[in-house]
């Protein structure tokens, strides 16, 4: 596969208003050909829709509630999810997960909401799209907890262990790569020479985490090859074997039909 995909982009939000069709251009300039777009709730659910149809077959949208959008009236927001999934198809149940970073008081409003998103993936066949900032392990426990032969996924913006890269692994889930992979601090240059390709796929979570050099700017998609560079070095692999491995694994990942 001679082209790169994004699995991970928010490119619907409004950090991208004033340019859009240029960003797009740089976008297939750069040999990106798949751009996957998680939902966050019931405010983005139209523009996300909106940029898939002016953009297809380019964007690709997934539906899913944030775990930093589940509050006290979680269920509603559910609803929501629930009734779009029941109208049409999707590439996955995403972003869901779990988040221990910004606020710690509905952790249990989030383990209840990310059980019943995993319902809906093995109910519907399709992959979840994991978000897991500050709770890696206790993420990879409800999975461990919740695993069936249907159940598959990724750890989007996987920044764990070597040991737990595995623990994911034997589940039948991917890890996400980005632009963290390319930050000196981030200790990922110490964890990635010891993953599964096999495994991987590359993402950039546009318009946040933006890899070296343009760290701290908005992102975008076009900066795949960057990240891609950067693992095939940390890998001691060609570029090219990077590109053929995680495009792959994207297309099985998020393509995989029952």
């Amino acid at each position: 596969m001679s082209y790169w995909i994004d699995t991970h982009a928010h490119i619907y939000l409004s950090e991208f208003d004033t340019d859009k069709e240029q960003m797009i251009g740089r976008c297939k300039e750069a040999g990106v050909k798949k751009v996957f777009m998680p939902n966050i709730d019931h405010t983005s659910i139209d523009a996300m829709m909106e940029w898939e149809i002016t953009n297809d077959p380019l964007c690709i949208a997934m539906m899913g509630l944030h775990p930093c959008s589940v509050k006290k009236d979680f269920e509603k927001e559910l609803y929501l999810v629930e009734n779009w999934l029941s109208k049409r198809s999707f590439a996955a149940i995403g972003e869901m997960g779990t988040d221990l970073y910004w606020d710690k008081s509905f952790w249990e409003e989030q383990k209840e909401a990310f059980k019943i998103q995993v319902a809906w993936a093995k109910q519907y066949d399709l992959p979840i799209v994991i978000h897991c900032r500050e709770s890696i392990e206790e993420t990879i426990t409800l999975i461990e907890e919740l695993k069936s032969e249907k159940l598959r996924g990724v750890f989007h913006c996987f920044t764990g262990t070597a040991e737990q890269a595995t623990r994911i692994n034997k589940l039948g889930f991917y890890l996400g790569l980005g632009g963290v992979a390319t930050f000196k601090n981030s200790g990922l240059d110490k964890v990635i020479p010891n993953l599964d390709l096999d495994y991987l796929i590359l993402e950039t979570d546009s318009p946040y985490l933006s890899p070296v050099p343009y760290r701290g700017k908005r992102n975008e998609p076009s900066y795949i090859p960057i990240i891609g560079e950067k693992i095939a070095q940390l890998m001691n692999k060609s570029v090219d074997e990077i590109q053929l491995a995680t495009t792959n694994n994207a297309l099985t990942l998020f393509e995989k039909r029952p």
